[in-house]
């Protein structure tokens, strides 16, 4: 476990997967980030796949290869490769594991960085094969709500900024995996920016929002002075989730760059909707800032 912090928060990092285990409040004593058997757990990093492919597989030049749920980074044990008071790299190099489920040359590094605004984290996917790389990228962090145990789930709110009159989303259908429908539908709870949060609106699971302009994310209440916000820029899609049926006292807030598979057959992977490439020799930089207060 890597343990890094600021004059305000301190952060623990595990290897395995990369995953973000804690996020404190050092001041005030409590943890942003979920920690409970209800969902075994915390923020884990969803890569080079997101949802589920259909079949849990994907066909390359109609070659098929499984593809776990979330793919496999999350299953990976990670290099530390830098670690300061403040900050820690990890690093995941494609190896005879990684090649059953993807057969390609790559590097993904991410890094975290505790300031006294929060908790920085950036991904960097590098490119190490001969042609395109096709992927996506995730990150599903949970936190606790009502945050800090102040007030209930349904005191807090969700602010998109910037607002718009209404906004997109895919319509999921349970298979009884989690899959898109092909349909799109509408955010409910939604006006004027905010989003009203209660347990109903994740009867059918996840809820991915089509990131049209969404720079911030803030989970909020007026039952307490504390606050989590995410600069999702660089992001296609926002996606919210808590466990269905267990009006369970967390929400996830992910970024994610790609998209579960409508249900059906399967699909190449270099023509995978929502996923992003890098040709040879390319790499990428994504950044999410998690303002704390």
């Amino acid at each position: 476990m890597q343990t890094i912090k600021s004059s305000c928060f301190t952060a623990e990092i595990d290897e395995h997967g990369a995953q973000l285990t804690h996020l404190y409040h050092n001041e005030d004593h409590f943890d942003y980030i979920w920690n409970n058997p209800l969902w075994e757990k915390h923020a884990p990093i969803l890569f080079p796949a997101i949802g589920r492919s259909n079949i849990d597989a994907y066909l390359i030049n109609g070659q098929q290869y499984e593809m776990p749920q979330h793919g496999f980074a999350g299953d990976q044990t990670f290099e530390v490769i830098e670690h300061k008071n403040d900050q820690v790299a990890l690093l995941l190099r494609s190896n005879e594991v990684t090649k059953q489920y993807y057969p390609f040359n790559f590097e993904f590094t991410v890094t975290f960085k505790v300031t006294d605004d929060g908790l920085q984290v950036a991904f960097n996917v590098d490119n190490k094969s001969n042609g395109d790389l096709s992927y996506s990228l995730g990150f599903h962090p949970a936190f606790n709500v009502p945050i800090n145990g102040e007030g209930s789930f349904n005191d807090h709110r969700l602010d998109l900024a910037p607002a718009s009159d209404s906004l997109d989303t895919y319509e999921i259908v349970k298979k009884p995996n989690p899959y898109r429908s092909g349909k799109g539908t509408k955010l409910v709870n939604y006006q004027n920016g905010i989003v009203d949060l209660d347990h109903n609106m994740f009867d059918k699971g996840l809820v991915i929002i089509k990131n049209t302009g969404i720079k911030t994310v803030k989970l909020y209440s007026d039952d307490t002075k504390h606050a989590v916000m995410l600069d999702v820029s660089d992001f296609d899609h926002v996606t919210l989730w808590t466990k269905e049926g267990a009006n369970a006292p967390f929400l996830c807030i992910e970024p994610f760059n790609g998209l579960p598979d409508v249900y059906g057959d399967l699909v190449e992977l270099g023509q995978k909707e929502g996923n992003h490439h890098l040709n040879a020799g390319e790499a990428k930089t994504y950044q999410c800032n998690i303002n704390l207060h």
